[in-house]
């Protein structure tokens, strides 16, 4: 029997008790904090579209700030306090809920609602966060465009409420998932990092001429367009023509690709957005049968270079070099013509299989969702959401009639 199991029959053998937020809360709703309002240093507040964390814990590096004149108009918020959003133009935003464990009063706006409670804080953030709180709050909202749930209706909501022994067990064992996560979190941020200062340096090339002896060639290659070394085209779909289960991977303008029951090209090719938010941004590494979006573009590398190598560098300079060469201050959207002109350094082939081989494991270990760092995050998230949910899924208590 778990240590909390060992709780629960100590205290509540029974059931725990379920009470509405408004028993055990006073519900002080924000009021209006433009975005205007914001200072570079003040009092510290948090606006509704800063409002949720994964854990739904804040802290105070996270935070905007106001003017002391305006944070007298607003909501204070103590430490401890719960600070959970009211209104949303998304529903699944408008049911999360952060905590505030910082060590100093801050104010909040008119999208949230304050909860001055008398149970344990993080405790409360966690329950927040699972399902059956989302169904209870949802069941509360209403509007179309805006999305809203008052704070009358928040108080309410019945939740369980254990003795402060287990409530504080239960945050023990989900505080460990989280210090966990923050770790592996730290890591992949460093070897991002790590990753990024490798490639810039294998992909850091001496002059344009081509390396007289072998010792050399690490730092020399010969200065080409893309256009000389490689074939770039567009494919002839539109996003609605896609089919969620298709046979085929559907590359768009997105990250996620989508799917097709037919297909333009079977090669080995490099896919980018050829407008909206992707450009610059967003590729992606073709093998094999695919269709492609009319706004997409498909760089296919020439047997004379290693496909890898052109993928690697794009991926690390074209954004930069579409932004330099365009005559506006933002690209949106891009033309055959800024391709073909792009200048890519070709070492010799074994220098460039060479670079591929390192950058591919960098790759992999901080980008690749089925295995390296990303996976195993994930893979701990998932653990974290089944524990949160059954460690919070309790019995209720009947009372007697």
């Amino acid at each position: 029997m778990s240590r909390i199991d060992e709780l629960i029959a100590k205290h509540c053998p029974d059931g725990v008790e379920f009470r509405a937020i408004g028993e055990i809360a006073e519900l002080v709703r924000g009021n209006g904090m433009p975005k205007s309002d914001f200072v570079e240093t003040g009092v510290g507040c948090i606006h509704y579209g800063q409002i949720y964390t994964f854990y739904g814990v804040w802290a105070t590096e996270t935070i905007s700030f106001v003017s002391p004149g305006k944070a007298k108009k607003l909501a204070k918020v103590d430490p401890g306090d719960l600070i959970i959003t009211n209104t949303s133009e998304n529903i699944e935003d408008v049911c999360k809920a952060v905590a505030w464990l910082g060590e100093s009063q801050i104010v909040t706006g008119g999208h949230a609602t304050v909860l001055k409670h008398n149970q344990d804080s993080k405790y409360l953030s966690y329950y927040f966060q699972t399902s059956h709180f989302f169904a209870e709050k949802k069941k509360h909202a209403f509007g179309a465009k805006v999305i809203d749930v008052s704070a009358k209706n928040l108080a309410k909501i019945r939740i369980p409420v254990p003795p402060l022994e287990v409530q504080q067990e239960i945050v023990a064992v989900l505080d460990r998932f989280t210090k966990l996560e923050a770790e592996l979190e730290a890591e992949l941020e460093a070897r991002r990092k790590q990753y990024q200062h490798y490639r810039d340096s294998l992909l850091s090339f001496d002059d344009a001429s081509m390396a007289i002896t072998s010792k050399q060639a690490s730092k020399h290659a010969r200065w080409l367009t893309l256009g000389e070394i490689a074939t770039i085209g567009t494919g002839s779909h539109d996003t609605k023509d896609a089919i969620e289960d298709g046979d085929y991977i559907f590359y768009a303008r997105g990250r996620e690709p989508l799917n097709l029951n037919s297909y333009d090209f079977d090669e080995t090719a490099i896919i980018t957005a050829g407008d909206g938010v992707g450009v610059g941004k967003v590729f992606h590494w073709a093998e094999g049968k695919y269709a492609l979006h009319q706004r997409a573009y498909r760089i296919v590398p020439s047997d004379n270079v290693a496909a890898r190598y052109i993928y690697h560098y794009l991926a690390a300079n074209f954004y930069d070099y579409v932004q330099k060469t365009s005559v506006h201050s933002s690209v949106t959207s891009l033309r055959k013509p800024m391709f073909l002109k792009m200048p890519i350094p070709v070492p010799a082939i074994d220098e460039q299989e060479r670079i591929v081989s390192i950058l591919d494991k960098f790759d992999a270990l901080v980008n690749d969702l089925t295995a390296g760092l990303p996976a195993e995050i994930n893979a701990r998230r998932q653990q974290y959401e089944y524990y949160r949910n059954r460690l919070l899924d309790f019995d209720e208590l009947k009372m007697a009639s």
